[in-house]
């Protein structure tokens, strides 16, 4: 008798260990399903396909759609604040903050093209997470409007109300995730120029 219990605790132990689900993965096939049909697409069955494991894998580390959505939105918030702050601690002249921070959020409005207005808009999102963007949202835009305001005190942008000022730009590169089509092979760069002419920036003169 206590053989067959030995034998059965010993089977237990031989079966396969439980597969730990990386996150970062986690994020790349949500946002490939986000490319693929929008917010609709995204499912605990069709994540786990493109991870290639079962669905009962996965459920065991995302229960959830709304977790699937979290962790995009963890992996998307971070990398943008860790590039933002990247971008800053590059330089400390305001105007080359600027146009940095806006080739960056440029680049990013392509990239995350097909689930940016999702995030901002709301629409289909749990609270949850719709409020940590929120909350997120608040702190990157007061990164912008210091280096804005900045950019006005040294007279390289007219001078105006730096959060208001700071919410239009934002805006209208944030809404190029809307408009944005690859075929039309516009680049992210010709983007960013585009703004940067609109803005009219008094930039210094290079030296040649």
């Amino acid at each position: 008798m206590s053989t067959d219990a030995n034998d059965g605790r010993a089977s237990r132990s031989r079966g396969r260990p439980r597969l730990e689900i990386d996150r970062d993965a986690v994020a790349n096939a949500v946002a490939e399903l986000f490319a693929e049909g929008g917010i609709d697409a995204v499912s605990i069955a069709e994540t786990a396909e493109k991870l290639a494991v079962s669905r009962a894998t996965l459920y065991r580390a995302v229960p959830t759609k709304e977790e699937l959505l979290g962790i995009l939105f963890e992996r998307s918030t971070r990398e943008l604040t860790e590039r933002t702050d990247a971008v800053l601690a590059a330089s400390s002249e305001p105007s080359d903050q600027l146009v940095e921070l806006i080739k960056l959020q440029a680049e990013a409005a392509i990239r995350m093209r097909s689930y940016m207005p999702v995030f901002f808009g709301g629409g289909g999102l749990p609270s949850d997470v719709f409020m940590r963007w929120r909350n997120w949202s608040r702190q990157f835009e007061k990164r912008w409007s210091v280096v804005v305001m900045a950019c006005m005190d040294a007279g390289v942008l007219d001078k105006t109300d730096p959060v208001v000022a700071t919410r239009l730009i934002l805006g209208m590169i944030i809404w190029v995730s809307r408009w944005y089509r690859p075929s039309e092979k516009i680049t992210g760069e010709e983007i960013a120029d585009s703004a940067i002419t609109l803005l009219r920036l008094r930039l210094p003169e290079v030296e040649a």
